[in-house]
Formats: structure tokens, sequence, C-alpha cells
């Protein structure tokens, strides 16, 4: 079975103002150049199958602002574990599930604002020190949409980060910030991605935002392969 495609299983739904058709779309036609089997599902009871999960090479979640039950989340976090791959972005991964710390210590971070809303100009600056191939070769790039404030994992290795300005709001106190847009971290033996782009799927009509989806999610899929 050398030959065999990899296997990606990508779940979408929740709020539609993130266009999580769309999106999958977008992730699936990336995934698909890439030489995977990808299946799409509209029901979070996808993830209820443990002994499927562990067969998988990537979970993308497409999700915004639902609830996961406890048989619905526990065979990802044991999945993501034994080594599979978890990547996604924007609110689809990292504002799926409020009410849900366990997913959100696995994924790495929490929306909690955008306080210009969307149609907000902002960099994406890559971080210069980072040797990760997710982004060698790209440059800082600009993007027209929601500039997401996180509540982040100190465990993160940051990739890509943006500057929030100093606005309206009693944040503003604290000054300019930067914010990571691009990270991974570890969850056992799993890799986990995430970007924080992604508000509409025309977002990755910008070549570096769709690039760094691309080797986010073959990063996040190589199982057993060094960094």
């Amino acid at each position: 079975m050398a030959n065999a495609k990899r296997q990606a299983l990508i779940v979408k739904g929740g709020w539609e103002g993130h266009e999580p058709t769309q999106v999958s779309r977008v992730f699936t036609d990336i995934l698909e150049q890439e030489g995977f089997q990808v299946e799409i599902s509209d029901t979070l009871d996808s993830f209820l199958d443990q002994d499927k999960l562990m067969a998988l090479h990537l979970i993308v979640p497409v999700w915004t602002m639902g609830e996961i039950k406890k048989e619905q989340l526990h065979p990802v976090l044991k999945a993501v574990e034994s080594g599979v791959g978890l990547a996604g972005c924007h609110g689809g991964m990292c504002d799926a599930f409020r009410n849900s710390t366990e997913w959100q210590f696995m994924t790495g971070s929490q929306w909690v604002a955008h306080p210009l809303n969307d149609g907000v100009e902002y960099r994406v600056n890559m971080v210069a020190s980072s040797s990760s191939p997710i982004v060698e070769g790209i440059r800082d790039f600009t993007v027209v949409s929601e500039q997401y404030y996180l509540h982040v994992d100190p465990a993160v290795q940051v990739l890509a980060t943006t500057t929030f300005p100093v606005s309206d709001g009693p944040h503003s106190a604290n000054g300019s910030i930067v914010m990571p847009v691009v990270y991974t971290k570890r969850w056992g033996q799993g890799r986990v991605f995430y970007n924080a782009l992604g508000h509409h799927a025309d977002v990755f009509d910008i070549p570096e935002a769709k690039e760094l989806m691309r080797r986010g999610f073959l990063w996040a899929a190589g199982r057993g392969e060094g960094e």
C-alpha cells in the first residue's frame, strides 16, 4: 500500500458568515492537488468513529461558533495525540467551540475580538528568526479582512504576526500589540497548524495566504517526518 493516498477529513458547518462551504472547496482543491483523498462532512458526528479518525493523516475543521459533545470531541483529541495532523484557519478552528476548553487547549488559541471588524487593511509579517519550512521564502503581505485578536497558548511556535494599532476601546490602554497570525504546536505525537486568516474564502486568492495553508496542511500531515 505504499502508493495509497493520504487521507484528509474536512468537517464544515457552524456560522455561515465564515463561508464554510466555500472555504472547504478551497481547501479541498489544495489538498487534492497535493495527492490527498479528501472527505467533506457537514456533521460533527464524523468525529464519533475513533478507528476512522486514527487512520487519517489530517483533520481540517471548518466550523465556527458551534457546540461539540464530549463523545465527538474525545476521539479527535486522541487521534491528534496519536499523530494525526490538525490544521485550520480563522474562526473555523479557533472560534469553533467556545465552551470547550479542551478543544482550545489542543488548537492553541481562542478568538476574543476583532476591534475594527471587517475591512481592516493590515500587514502579515513573517517571523524572521523562524526556520520553519512553512514560511521559508514568503514575504510580508497586506490583507484587507478581519484582524483577529486571540488568546494564545504560550507553547505555540509563532511563524507570522500582525501589529494592532491603537484604536477606540478599553484595550487601547495597552498600546499597540503584536499578535500571532500563523503558528504551529504539538499535541502528543500530532502536529497542529493554525492560520488566523480566512474570514471569507476570497482571502485565499492572495497567493501568500494560500501558500501558507498549503504548506501548513503538508506539515501537519507529515506524521513521523522531520521539521
